[in-house]
């Protein structure tokens, strides 16, 4: 009973991230998530040490805009598999009753 060691599944998640199709992965996901969560909570505490210094609330915005775009990007690319799924379906309908009609 081999149990996987914590270095087998780090390197399987760092190869899983170098697949193509990886980044619609909940695992990849997550630790994006965990990524712009811990730059904001930095950027916080930062600008509440610096007494709100104007730069950092910047930083915040900047950051919040970028992790919503890669939400929005990920929920896009979700969506696209199933577009291209029902065109290829649809279009390879017309092309089977074009050739019933030859």
């Amino acid at each position: 009973m081999n149990s996987p060691s914590p270095v087998d599944s780090s390197s399987s998640f760092f190869s899983n991230v170098l697949t193509p199709g990886s980044s619609l992965h909940p695992t990849f996901l997550l630790v994006v998530d965990g990524a712009f969560g811990a730059l904001l909570v930095v950027l916080l505490a930062l600008a509440a040490v610096t007494r709100g210094n104007l730069h950092f609330f910047a930083l915040i915005l900047i950051e919040l805009g970028l992790w919503a775009s890669v939400k929005w990007f990920v929920h896009e690319l979700q969506n696209v598999p199933a577009q291209e799924g029902q065109a290829a379906t649809a279009g390879g309908k017309k092309q089977a009753s074009r050739l019933k009609d030859d």
